[in-house]
């Protein structure tokens, strides 16, 4: 009972080691994919001809707003 009790842990602890090593990722290469598949600035001017919010101009009336205390 002892040796299988023991048994288990053991496999447990070796499965908890090992997962990690073997399952890393590398998200700055992941990340660098990405930005190379998408044009965020074309999307960002989609967004704008959308009608979108236009977060510049959002940008300069709190500025203007934060100036004006």
């Amino acid at each position: 009972m002892k040796r299988t009790i023991l048994f288990i842990l053991t496999a447990a602890i070796a499965t908890a080691t090992v997962t990690p090593a073997v399952a890393a990722v590398d998200f700055r290469e992941l990340r660098e994919e990405n930005l190379s598949k998408v044009d965020f600035d074309q999307l960002r001017e989609e967004n704008l001809d959308k009608d979108a919010v236009n977060f510049d101009q959002l940008r300069e009336e709190n500025l203007d707003k934060a100036d004006s205390l």
